[in-house]
């Protein structure tokens, strides 16, 4: 089956370099208004579905309705993490318990959201936060969180990121905050950056096609792809953001793109195609994720990475994957 990215490596006495990742495996200040009504039900919850470990790590998933939160929770699982059952929701999940991975979650709205986290807090001091929700709640969630004072991991892309980052810096609270938490995936475009910071320029004049293709469910344009086009743009390659092409239709992405049909629900592609000005070389760098599990084993090693600054009463308090991939001693 001919595939869009077969197809644009066909060039006459070109040069090709070609980086690919494929991954294709089977099988992202407290409040002291706390309701009585809603915090009794909620220990009672805690309660009745308490693990009878006393693990170290207590994290709360919130978006666990989400086929990112689900497989986040089962990585978190797998690792031996304490995984409180409650989570955050839309007002239409409120009062629903979901399943995953043969545990329990009872799902909150946004009304009492407050108090809920506020309670569990109080119940679990060492807790984490991973926020795997939608793009339109990022700023919302980050606040209240800050507000709470509760260190959390932020995997959600979108949101207006530097209110994003000023709120928690302005809070103090411990974050690792990274659109992209595959942690090979983030080495990558560690290597660009590198590329781009020592030889700036090495690229001028060149053209430069960008596709990447995601489930149909992700609205917005791939933070990893814009990141790989601000290295190009340093790297002399005149190129604007809204010139990548977004794949989303899953019949293109299966017949043109070449995705896995079992993974058009859950898949990350992503091709940068540079030509030189006389179109006799060429550049190919690509990357393919299929499914989920290396964000949620990302995020994993996020929450034992933050763990641990808190712990040590580090004096940075904003991390991103490059900081955990940095610090090595990942699983």
């Amino acid at each position: 089956m001919a595939t869009l990215f077969h197809q644009l490596t066909f060039f006459s006495g070109g040069i090709r370099l070609k980086s690919a990742i494929h991954l294709n495996q089977r099988s992202r200040s407290r409040s002291p208004l706390i309701s009585m009504s809603s915090s009794v039900s909620l220990v009672q919850h805690l309660e009745k579905t308490a693990s009878p470990q006393d693990l170290s790590i207590p994290v709360m998933v919130n978006g666990c309705t989400g086929k990112m939160g689900k497989a986040v929770i089962k990585a978190a699982d797998s690792a031996g993490l304490n995984l409180v059952p409650v989570s955050f929701g839309s007002a239409e999940e409120c009062g629903k318990t979901v399943q995953v991975n043969g545990k329990d979650f009872l799902v909150h709205g946004p009304a009492d959201r407050e108090n809920v986290l506020a309670s569990v807090f109080d119940e679990h001091p060492n807790l984490i936060v991973i926020d795997y929700t939608v793009p339109s709640t990022v700023n919302d969630n980050a606040e209240l969180y800050c507000r709470v004072g509760v260190p959390f991991v932020m995997g959600t892309t979108g949101g207006d990121r530097d209110r994003l980052y000023k709120t928690v810096e302005d809070s103090k609270v411990y974050a690792v905050i990274s659109p992209q938490m595959g942690k090979q995936v983030v080495a990558f475009l560690a290597a660009m950056e590198i590329m781009a910071k020592e030889f700036p320029g090495a690229f001028s004049g060149y053209s430069l096609q960008v596709m990447e293709s995601h489930q149909a469910s992700k609205v917005d344009t791939s933070g990893t792809a814009k990141a790989v086009v601000s290295c190009f743009q340093k790297l002399g390659v005149s190129f604007d953001m809204d010139q990548i092409q977004m794949i989303r239709d899953p019949r293109r992405q299966f017949e043109m793109v070449g995705v896995p049909e079992e993974h058009l629900p859950g898949h990350a592609f992503h091709m940068y195609h540079l030509t030189s000005p006389d179109e006799t070389v060429s550049f190919e760098f690509q990357h393919n994720v299929c499914g989920r599990s290396i964000y949620a084993e990302g995020t994993i090693d996020a929450v034992l990475f933050l763990a641990k600054k808190v712990r040590s009463k580090a004096d940075k308090r904003i991390y991103d994957m490059i900081d955990v991939l940095r610090e090595g001693n990942m699983r």
